[in-house]
């Protein structure tokens, strides 16, 4: 059975954001073939919709989680659909506000393109939202087929860090 690292971005902008962060790194790692290794701190940013950032929607908090897991890709990305309904996601608009929002950002060095999953996650390496926490984890993570986060970081406005307690 192989065991593969993965990336986790986990956003929330309604409700009690920072409890849906909680709660979904607790339902994470409760996830059978899964285990939480690492969770970042908690950055704020404003919302980002199809057409920019949106100052009228609700901020965003935001947070990565490393973990192991032996659930291939589309099993892993199942999983964490089922959590985000659990806590209330409605998928109703395409970047629409949402209680709690769970991507894979990278999973091993796989480089995968299906009509439900794409890895790395194709807008990653623009977000500082995913890439600042990240780098928390792991000062020499690198985005396959992107290259350093800490360099894709750089040239990007850093996030606010939100005052709160780790995660994990």
């Amino acid at each position: 059975m192989t065991v593969s690292p993965a990336i986790l971005a986990l956003g929330s902008n309604l409700g009690d954001r920072e409890l849906n962060l909680r709660l979904a790194v607790r339902d994470i790692a409760m996830l059978d073939g899964v285990v939480a290794v690492a969770a970042s701190g908690i950055v704020e940013t404003a919302a980002i919709k199809p057409d920019g950032i949106d100052l009228d929607a609700p901020s965003y908090l935001n947070a990565v989680v490393t973990v192991r897991t032996t659930l291939a890709p589309q099993a892993l990305l199942d999983a964490l659909n089922g959590i985000e309904t659990e806590h209330g996601r409605v998928r109703d608009v395409r970047w629409g506000d949402r209680t709690l929002d769970i991507d894979i950002i990278a999973f091993a060095d796989l480089e995968l393109h299906t009509p439900t999953l794409t890895i790395p996650h194709p807008r990653a390496a623009d977000r500082a939202f995913v890439l600042a926490p990240w780098l928390q984890l792991d000062p020499d993570a690198t985005i396959t087929g992107r290259g350093r986060v800490a360099e894709l970081l750089a040239p990007l406005e850093s996030p606010a860090e939100y005052p709160a307690e780790a995660l994990l």
